[in-house]
């Protein structure tokens, strides 16, 4: 039960509305009556059909694929908004698109995450609520509070019922699939109570292209399930090369997890794969039926964001959600 003198309001967009409705449920809230709609060039029109003056408004909005398509029209909630009188706009972003523009890879290129960044600040956002980013120093792009959310301990609570059981944990490793990710798997790992090893990736400077030789770090994953662990699952070129290399060392089952499942492209196909075992991923992107396998599992994140929104509202801690 929520105590605040504030109204509270949560507000979809069309990304993912089937996230946005589990949401309002977890808080037994119904979701404030809005128009979404188009014009013939393309252009998206909004409208807010009550008040919500005063109110502490969530817009609930992930920019997954169409990206731009979302980005804008997130843009557009937040300046209607803010054009109503709301009391304060708070950003709910499952999945934060641009994330991995956060830096100049080569000259002469944007950093596309800061400049997202600023144009939701500049909206009229007072605070953004997003899980896993793909660079935790994204939270610095921005001058307003950003509350950051963790998938990882909702993968290892679904590993942990349906995979580990009361088995022997010394016969899970978790693995990183690149050295930027050993933070993520050592916390999978202390969860999970599971060994760990890092997969390293390696050119070949006599063969053409872009072949690459995949050497594990740490501990021996022959006869072992192993549990891969991303921020994201793009187009799985990464976790699915990784799958092959744990399996050609004699790994007993792998599992590819990551909070989020762009499962973009060639993703499905590669996933199909017999070197993967199962694929566990949240749902803070949308997944069309012509995405699915029988093999992806979907753990919902929207009651930890529900409860997140819960505690700011009532002006209460969020940071162990963090954890």
């Amino acid at each position: 039960m929520m105590s605040s003198e504030r109204q509270i309001m949560v507000i979809s967009g069309t990304a993912h509305p089937e996230f946005a409705e589990k949401v309002s449920q977890e808080l037994g809230i119904r979701l404030a009556n809005v128009t979404h709609y188009n014009f013939a060039d393309g252009e998206v029109g909004f409208r807010i059909e009550e008040s919500v003056r005063g109110a502490d408004v969530y817009v609930i909005q992930p920019t997954c694929k169409p990206v731009n398509d979302n980005l804008m029209e997130l843009l557009i909630m937040v300046d209607a908004l803010k054009r109503a009188s709301a009391g304060r706009i708070n950003l709910v972003m499952p999945y934060f698109g641009y994330a991995r523009q956060d830096r100049q890879a080569k000259g002469r290129e944007p950093i596309s995450a800061k400049l997202v960044a600023n144009m939701i600040e500049h909206a009229g956002t007072d605070r953004v609520v997003t899980a896993d980013l793909h660079a935790r120093q994204i939270q610095g792009f921005f001058d307003i509070p950003v509350d950051h959310l963790l998938g990882v301990p909702l993968l290892a609570g679904w590993f942990k019922e349906h995979l580990i059981g009361d088995q022997d944990t010394s016969q899970f490793v978790v693995v990183s699939p690149d050295a930027g990710g050993v933070v993520r798997a050592r916390k999978l790992a202390t969860l999970l109570k599971a060994e760990i090893s890092i997969v390293d990736k390696r050119r070949r400077h006599d063969m053409a292209n872009i072949c690459e030789v995949m050497e594990i770090i740490g501990t021996d994953v022959a006869d072992k399930t192993c549990i891969i662990i991303d921020d994201m699952i793009d187009t799985a070129g990464t976790i699915v090369n990784a799958a092959k290399a744990l399996e050609s060392l004699g790994a007993k089952e792998v599992y590819c997890s990551a909070t989020h499942g762009l499962l973009s492209g060639p993703a499905i196909d590669r996933l199909s794969d017999d070197a993967v075992t199962k694929v566990v991923v949240t749902d803070t992107i949308p997944l069309p039926a012509e995405r699915k396998l029988d093999k992806i599992v979907q753990v919902s994140m929207a009651p930890v964001f529900a409860e997140a929104i819960r505690r700011i509202h009532t002006d209460g801690s969020v940071s162990d959600l963090f954890e």
